[in-house]
């Protein structure tokens, strides 16, 4: 089921969220602008890389390799990343931005993704293989909309009845049945010699969803209370 748009509606214009998503295209953009071994060497230097980020923890020296847990989110390593990753943040991060604020929504999404970056290492610590990609981020932008919006509705394709257009799904049924899926993928490769699986990180899904459903609460803005009218005498 690919999201096309969602019933919450937003009383602001969502800069944060439009600026994440430009910022990632137009580094896409130069990564086609790179040869095969340019490209390698980018993901190399601005990716994360677990077990050289395990290394800084246990003696730090310098900034460079905890700034990865940043740039990494805004590298996708193909187009069908990029859309899928964009698509997802179109639809569901206005919201969240409208529920929080446009500095309390950068900030939240930063730390979901190191909340995603943390569970990941945790996992698989030994890891050489660069992690790249806003998915992270997203997932904690999932587990806000999910304690923010719990009623609302997300319209869907379903790629092999595209020609019936679009059906609406419940948003809670579809972030949980998402969020099950990156769960029992993240176990199941438990298993294997990486914790990246096909070369998707599932746990880094699972670290920023359950961040962001933390987060939510201490990021959401709070809504005045509304004063009873003043009697009149």
């Amino acid at each position: 089921m690919i999201p096309v748009g969602d019933s919450a509606r937003r009383r602001i214009i969502p800069y944060v969220n439009v600026g994440i998503i430009v910022a990632s295209v137009l580094v896409f953009l130069y990564e086609l602008s790179l040869d095969s071994i340019d490209v390698s060497r980018f993901f190399l230097d601005w990716g994360v890389i677990p077990v050289q980020l395990v290394d800084w923890l246990e003696s730090p020296s310098g900034v460079e390799e905890p700034a990865t847990i940043a740039t990494a989110m805004f590298i996708h390593g193909g187009w069908l990343h990029l859309i899928g990753n964009m698509l997802f943040l179109w639809v569901f991060g206005d919201n969240v931005e409208d529920a929080m604020g446009h500095s309390r929504y950068l900030l939240f999404y930063l730390l979901a993704g190191v909340g995603a970056v943390a569970l990941q290492v945790f996992v698989d610590p030994d890891s050489r293989i660069p992690m790249i990609g806003a998915s992270g981020a997203i997932a904690g932008v999932l587990g806000a909309y999910l304690v923010l919006y719990p009623r609302a509705t997300v319209s869907v394709l379903i790629p092999w009845l595209w020609f019936l257009g679009t059906f609406p799904v419940p948003a809670a049924f579809l972030i949980v049945f998402w969020f099950l899926l990156q769960l029992l993928n993240g176990v199941a490769g438990l298993g294997a010699a990486s914790g990246v699986t096909q070369g998707v990180a599932f746990w880094a899904h699972v670290g920023g969803f359950l961040a962001g459903l933390l987060l939510v609460w201490v990021f959401r803005r709070r809504r005045p209370r509304r004063r009873p009218p003043a009697a009149v005498w």
